[in-house]
């Protein structure tokens, strides 16, 4: 029998149950996954939420849930010749990643490089592919002093990495616990909260793009600072002072080859995606709520094997 995670109701992470059913089948065209770790997402439970999140993919109770995953081919569909039982992947699968397997199409996976251990790949879709893309959206140079909000965050730590790698100074916002950690990446650190316009002043002596992790109160930040609305970029906030061109880029611009290539930047040790804590399957509600209650540095994973 497989375990599989269930709500048939909106809520909290309380909805959320593990079941049990037969492990599916893989179809023409697809592969079947038994997962070995699973990442979790803000994104997850604001769709557990409901209302316009769960609108934006189609939600219909009773739901699985999560989408970041990593495991091991365990079963090949009709037509598959790209791939080989017991080649080991990573990739997402929405509504259905947090289950001891998944089918998923075959094209959707990519290699997991074999330095590459499967809890960090199991936690790298979403954040990677956003974390490139939206560094990528502002063609940061060496001239740049990027601010980067929630940099020590799944996606912040990923893309204040990139951006260090552009040449760019960066600095990052996180709470005091994790400035030190900041350092070690190149990132000057600073505290978030009321006055980060003053503090970032007393830092750099100007500021010329901004990548929002967080909310609103980067983007107030980086304008009073001087960044042209069109050198913000947000995942968070999208909306906010859309008067001022803020733009909004993100996973889902991310390029062929993306996610790969970042995969293999970690495995080498070039870019670092920490794991705050790691969760069994079976507290998978009490793992939402230690994201959810914020200043996690990196990602939370749950472990299926």
């Amino acid at each position: 029998m497989a375990r599989f995670v269930r709500f048939s109701e909106f809520g909290g992470p309380e909805v959320l149950r593990v079941i049990t059913g037969d492990p599916p089948a893989p179809g023409r065209g697809q592969v079947r996954v038994r997962v070995h770790a699973a990442g979790l997402n803000p994104v997850d439970w604001k769709i557990l939420r409901g209302g316009p999140a769960a609108g934006a993919y189609s939600v219909v109770l009773p739901s699985g849930n999560g989408n970041d995953f990593s495991g091991v081919i365990d079963g090949l569909g009709a037509g598959v010749t790209s791939w080989a039982v017991g080649d080991a992947v990573l990739g997402g699968s929405r509504m259905f990643a947090q289950a001891d397997w998944l089918v998923v199409e075959a094209s959707a996976v990519i290699r997991k490089p074999d330095a590459l251990g499967f809890v960090p790949a199991g936690a790298l879709d979403i954040a990677g592919r956003t974390a490139t893309a939206s560094v990528r959206s502002l063609a940061l140079t060496r001239d740049d002093t990027v601010l980067v909000s929630a940099a020590a965050g799944g996606v912040g730590v990923l893309a204040a990495q990139l951006a260090v790698r552009t040449g760019a100074a960066v600095v990052g916002t996180a709470s005091p616990a994790n400035h030190d950690f900041l350092r070690s990446l190149g990132v000057i650190p600073v505290a978030y909260g009321p006055g980060l316009a003053d503090r970032v002043r007393a830092l750099v002596p100007r500021v010329t793009a901004a990548l929002d992790n967080s909310g609103p109160a980067t983007i107030d930040a980086a304008l009073e600072l001087g960044v042209p609305g069109g050198r913000i970029n947000t995942i968070a906030a999208r909306g906010h002072r859309a008067d001022a061109g803020i733009t909004g880029v993100g996973g889902q611009a991310v390029r062929p080859g993306d996610l790969a290539a970042l995969a293999n930047r970690i495995a080498s040790g070039d870019v670092v995606l920490p794991v705050d804590r790691v969760f069994p399957l079976e507290e998978v509600a009490d793992a939402y709520r230690y994201l959810m209650g914020g200043h996690v540095r990196g990602k939370v994973v749950l472990a299926l094997v």
